[in-house]
């Protein structure tokens, strides 16, 4: 099923969306209690936002490798994850806007999967259970403010930073799924979710024995080797194989001061 969000005149909604036909929910698909209403409209009539309003954000670095020759012979012992607050997260057609005076801004596209509920030291064999469905997610990201000892938050917590949708879809493979990326068309990252290093089930797995995972937590499953950067006027695309394109304009940010603590 397609879950999806969508602007009708001042109110955020939610729907299934069946081909062009949205069934409008009750609220939150994430809600126990949600149902469908006799309420249906045409997605060229709406504008999608982003699918869910997330809980917390988790992401993974450097997760993928080009080819199976380049698999490490052993995994991490503490794998690199890092936090995105939720205000840097928009939805497909809206604007990545590019802060001032940086010289870098990149594009990463991933998988998200959205917890649906509360996950504390589970097995690895029953991640599914814990999944609720999976969106595209750009995982944008500022390397000028990366630190040389591996600190990524300011980097990546930038608004507009967490570009996710366009849908949730609950019905899904994750094995060989296809992760692509274009910026005007052109294309950069091409690859399989078997070039991961640490699996989503491993990672879902491991997050839990040392959080509590709850549902709308979204988590950032990595990005294929091939990113690069972006400028304003690009339009980047995002697609996962099953789920759809996430694609949005890049845009210089109207503010015109530079985050410095001088």
């Amino acid at each position: 099923m397609k879950y999806v969000r969508f602007k009708q005149g001042k109110t955020d909604k939610y729907g299934v969306l069946k081909d062009e036909e949205i069934i409008v929910l009750t609220g939150s698909p994430l809600n126990v209690d949600t149902a469908q209403t006799d309420e249906k409209v045409n997605i060229e009539e709406v504008r999608l936002i982003s699918p869910l309003i997330p809980n917390e954000i988790i992401g993974i670095g450097a997760n993928f490798i080009a080819d199976e020759k380049d698999r490490p012979e052993w995994l991490p012992n503490t794998p690199i994850f890092f936090s995105k607050p939720k205000h840097s997260v928009i939805g497909t057609e809206d604007s990545i806007e590019l802060p001032p005076g940086i010289e870098s801004v990149k594009f990463e596209s991933e998988i998200a999967v959205i917890i649906g509920k509360q996950a504390r030291n589970i097995d690895e064999s029953d991640y599914l259970d814990y999944i609720f469905g999976i969106t595209v997610a750009n995982d944008v990201t500022s390397p000028d403010y990366f630190r040389e000892d591996g600190h990524w938050f300011v980097g990546k917590s930038f608004p507009s930073f967490t570009p996710l949708g366009p849908v949730i879809e609950t019905e899904f493979e994750l094995e060989n799924v296809m992760i692509q990326s274009y910026v005007n068309g052109e294309p950069f990252q091409n690859s399989p979710t078997s070039h991961m290093i640490i699996s989503i089930s491993q990672m879902i797995s491991y997050l839990s024995q040392v959080t509590v995972l709850n549902p709308g937590d979204v988590i950032l499953t990595g990005s294929p080797v091939g990113a690069g950067f972006v400028k304003a006027g690009d339009v980047v695309s995002c697609t996962v194989t099953g789920i759809g394109t996430l694609e949005n304009p890049v845009i210089q940010s109207k503010t015109t001061k530079k985050a410095t603590l001088i």
